[in-house]
């Protein structure tokens, strides 16, 4: 029974050393004085600021794309031991002693040295051979302008890693098809293709490009199969759906659980919370959920509630009102009802509070039982402090003539009667007998007598041109707006703080509206609302884009005519810049020409049938071309479409795709064009010289890819090997 144990356990590994020795070259490369410089470096100052919010649990949105890239640079924070208390207002500033900067710059380091060895495996996968796969990590692992941007906090590098990750999976999956259908191996490199292709997406929206490409890829393969003969329908059937599962359902199951985690860190309220709706707001600790805890569900006639429009961007506002009047001429000299005035004010205030009064009663109380108001419901809307209604008519708003002025009525004894009946419509009810709820219910007031909607009138371009006159305080402007010029969110309103009223004097009432309610029900969201609320509002809300010193266009990226200043010591002339390795950039745009030309070429050729290479090579240049051509055009030609401030490191990761066509067209050039042994050796001394002059240049940039060591005025003026560069020069 033991027998097993009178012989030595044996374990036998192969090992190989081209891929330890580049993974370790990789992490020298990228971890050599991490810390240095300990100062905020470039767009440390934008994610640090993410950082310190998760380490406070503080809840924030940025426009830039998903969350997972943020939770990783958290991550190396929560590692080091970092508490967020750090002021990132300044590129440049010093960190304090309680910023561990080696674990914060740790992961995107990481990422980046990984990104070597996952080249060389790419490489030998797509059937190249070790040298032209040793050249692609070469090269990679030589470029200073990857080099610098993996070195600091930022998300670039980490992207990178997980689209070589998902391109390098695939390509395994992909070979092991044939043979070794369905075994553990083959699902492993399958699942973990859609475990990368939505980590790539996670950490920023340009992931997509790439995994669009494996999915097209991924078709296209499969299209293939559906002509093999030799597989079954049921055999089809199942890789179908292994693939629907690995590349479709598990990336989206991973992207909702990323926002799920988010979520989950960020409970407490913040300064970016303002741009959610209520009920967001009101799910978070502290902030609004101070406000509105307690507060009745149902809305009913009696109520005494404020109104907050959904839009909530530019910036939020409530409905209100004073008892100021419309002049009664405008600057232009138009009309006005000379009534009292209706706006919307962007700060809470007293004259925020309305009742919702039944217009078939006179009291301004809650009865009890309190008598819901639900859907289709015709009410009035009594301002809490002037006790005025709601009104509009056919008279033009004072900033937008074509609409209807809303004002709040006085009775002036003219031949203009109240017209303040409006009907409660719930935009986001399940039935239509649905119950007006706080914060849940998102409602539009329609006007019984002339069907107009209560609607804010919010410019996103220019807030002021929304704002009143010195006459209306420069708040913003509310109109009735007819149904027929369209819906849109500034029409659409939510109950924000509620109370039941109870006192019908007065003087009762207002003091009433001061005070805080102490009924207790929970309004909480479900996962599924907040993600539906908080994708919506990463995918629309745009900062205003506006030029910056070191923006740049996709043109040129390509030539390299741009760099980015990343940071400059405070004394002496030591600085960090954005560069790239001139040699290899010149080379990959050439080797991209090579290629399109050489396929060209090809493509005639084999139409007339002249067949210049073998089928094999055919098939191994046209699947390269694929993976490397195809992945540099789809995350570089996106960008021409784009209306964004674009900067120099957007170019990256088509960048890399192009670094690994290098070997490729060199690898072919040997094979195919060179048939003399002299050739092959003059083609071979030419590739070594060059490789020379890449680390030439690597090694030239040096000073400022790691900032150190500090360079003369006469050694920066050498750097400076276009005039489009900026190298920064102090004045003596």
């Amino acid at each position: 029974m033991l027998g097993f144990l009178k012989k030595p356990v044996v374990v036998t590994a192969e090992i190989n050393v081209n891929l330890v020795a580049l993974t370790v070259m990789g992490l020298i490369s990228r971890l050599w004085g991490l810390c240095y410089p300990r100062a905020v470096v470039f767009d440390e100052v934008y994610y640090g600021q993410f950082v310190s919010l998760y380490m406070k649990r503080i809840f924030f949105v940025d426009d830039s794309g998903p969350p997972f890239g943020h939770m990783l640079l958290a991550l190396g924070g929560c590692i080091g031991g970092f508490d967020g208390n750090f002021l990132w207002n300044r590129i440049g500033a010093e960190y304090s002693v309680n910023v561990p900067v080696w674990s914060l710059r740790l992961l995107p380091a990481l990422a980046g040295a990984l990104c070597v060895p996952l080249a060389y495996q790419i490489l030998v996968e797509l059937h190249f051979s070790h040298c032209a796969a040793l050249g692609a990590a070469l090269l990679i692992l030589l470029e200073n302008s990857l080099i610098t941007q993996s070195r600091f906090m930022l998300l670039e590098s980490i992207l990178i890693f997980f689209i070589l990750l998902a391109v390098l999976s695939y390509l395994k999956f992909y070979n092991l098809q044939k043979h070794s259908a369905f075994s553990g191996s083959w699902w492993f490199w399958l699942l973990l293709t859609g475990v990368a292709c939505s980590c790539a997406v996670g950490v920023k929206y340009m992931g997509l490009f790439t995994y669009m490409l494996l999915l097209a890829m991924a078709g296209l393969h499969f299209w293939h199969m559906i002509g093999d003969q030799n597989l079954s329908n049921v055999s089809l059937l199942c890789h179908f759906l292994a693939r629907g599962l690995a590349l479709i359902i598990i990336p989206m199951g991973m992207y909702l659980s990323f926002f799920y985690v988010h979520l989950a860190l960020l409970y407490r309220s913040g300064p970016h919370d303002q741009i959610m709706t209520s009920a967001f707001q009101a799910s978070l600790e502290g902030g609004l959920a101070r406000i509105t805890q307690g507060q009745p569900l149902e809305v009913a006639y009696g109520s005494q509630i404020t109104l907050r429009n959904v839009l909530g961007k530019p910036m939020q506002c409530w409905l209100h009102s004073h008892t100021n009047t419309y002049p009664i001429r405008y600057e232009n000299g138009r009309g006005s009802s000379h009534q009292q005035q209706v706006t919307c004010y962007p700060f809470k205030d007293v004259n925020n509070w309305w009742i919702v009064k039944d217009p078939g009663m006179q009291q301004l109380v809650v009865s009890n039982p309190p008598r819901p108001v639900r859907h289709g419901h015709i009410v009035q809307l009594v301002h809490g402090i002037t006790t005025r209604y709601l009104n509009t008519h056919d008279v033009a708003a004072p900033l937008s003539p074509h609409s209807q002025e809303v004002s709040c009525y006085i009775d002036y004894n003219i031949s203009m009667p109240a017209q303040n009946l409006w009907r409660v419509e719930i935009v986001n009810r399940e039935s239509d007998t649905d119950v007006w709820k706080t914060i849940l219910s998102e409602v539009r007031f329609v006007h019984v007598n002339t069907s107009a909607v209560l609607k804010a009138i919010i410019l996103f371009f220019q807030l002021s041109g929304a704002s009143l006159p010195e006459w209306g305080y420069r708040q913003l402007e509310v109109v009735g707006e007819k149904l027929s010029k369209g819906y849109h969110q500034s029409m659409v309103w939510n109950v924000e703080e509620h109370r039941y009223g109870k006192s019908q004097e007065q003087k009762e009432r207002e003091v009433e509206l001061h005070s805080p309610t102490q009924m207790d029900i929970s309004k909480n969201l479900s996962f599924m609302a907040k993600f539906t609320e908080l994708q919506w509002k990463i995918l629309t809300l745009k900062n205003e884009d506006t030029e910056h010193k070191y923006s740049s266009s996709a043109l040129d990226w390509i030539t390299m005519d741009t760099n980015i200043a990343y940071w400059l010591h405070p004394t002496s002339g030591a600085q960090i810049h954005l560069l790239g390795n001139v040699a290899t950039w010149t080379s990959a745009n050439a080797a991209a020409l090579v290629y399109l030309c050489l396929s060209l070429w090809y493509l005639l050729r084999r139409r007339r049938r002249i067949y210049d290479i073998p089928e094999d090579a055919w098939q191994l240049w046209v699947s390269a071309g694929a993976v490397c051509g195809g992945g540099w055009a789809v995350n570089y030609l996106p960008f021409f479409l784009m209306e964004k401030t674009l900067f120099l490191y957007h170019y990256l990761p088509a960048l890399t795709f192009q670094i690994l066509l290098i070997p490729v067209v060199l690898q072919h050039l040997g094979n195919h064009l060179c048939r003399s042994v002299l050739l092959k050796s003059m083609f071979r001394a030419l590739i070594v010289a060059w490789l020379s002059s890449v680390y030439f240049v690597y090694c030239t940039f040096s000073p400022v890819t790691y900032g150190q060591p500090a360079l003369s005025l006469t050694e920066l003026k050498a750097l400076r090997w276009k005039d489009t560069w900026n190298i920064l020069i102090r004045k003596q």
